[in-house]
């Protein structure tokens, strides 16, 4: 499937979703503003959830799977407790994933080189292929989403973008 065919509705709607109205200590604009940024950050979500599923679908792993490889691509070798947390999951449900990982040679375990009592997960080689598959993906998926931007809106996306992050 190609990228174009999972964003084809509109992104860059700028009508509100919803009527703006006065609630305590919101003025109506800035109402309609959080409500207008509220639906479209939902929608861009459930799209790119979606594209993120069909791509994943016939690939023999699962979302939260890739999401791991995909930390582990871009943060290195973690403590099993670290990556729990990331993800936002229990250590207990991240050890089951794990394993079925570790069967599929997309990841390993080593103990931690100065906390004897820290188990470390890394990507294999296998797991570190998949990962540059799946990410020159996203940055394809990213690339086409931002053409029509200039430099200096891209430049201010990712600051936004990183700052909302940096929230959670």
């Amino acid at each position: 499937m190609t990228v174009e065919h999972h964003h084809s509705s509109n992104l860059h709607s700028s009508e509100p979703h919803s009527t703006a109205y006065s609630t305590a200590g919101h003025s109506t604009a800035a109402h309609s503003t959080d409500n207008a940024l509220n639906h479209v950050i939902i929608e861009f979500y459930e799209k790119l959830s979606s594209w993120e599923h069909a791509i994943v679908r016939d690939k023999g792993f699962s979302l939260s799977q890739v999401h791991t490889i995909e930390l582990l691509g871009v943060h290195g070798a973690m403590r099993m407790k670290e990556l729990a947390d990331k993800i936002g999951v229990t250590t207990g449900t991240l050890t089951v994933q794990i394993d079925k990982m570790v069967e599929a040679q997309w990841v390993v375990r080593r103990p931690h080189e100065t906390d004897r009592r820290s188990i470390l997960v890394e990507l294999t080689d296998k797991g570190q292929a998949l990962f540059l598959e799946h990410d020159a993906l996203h940055l394809q998926l990213t690339t086409d989403l931002t053409a029509k931007m200039s430099s200096e809106e891209r430049i201010v996306l990712l600051n936004l973008l990183s700052r909302m992050n940096n929230e959670f």
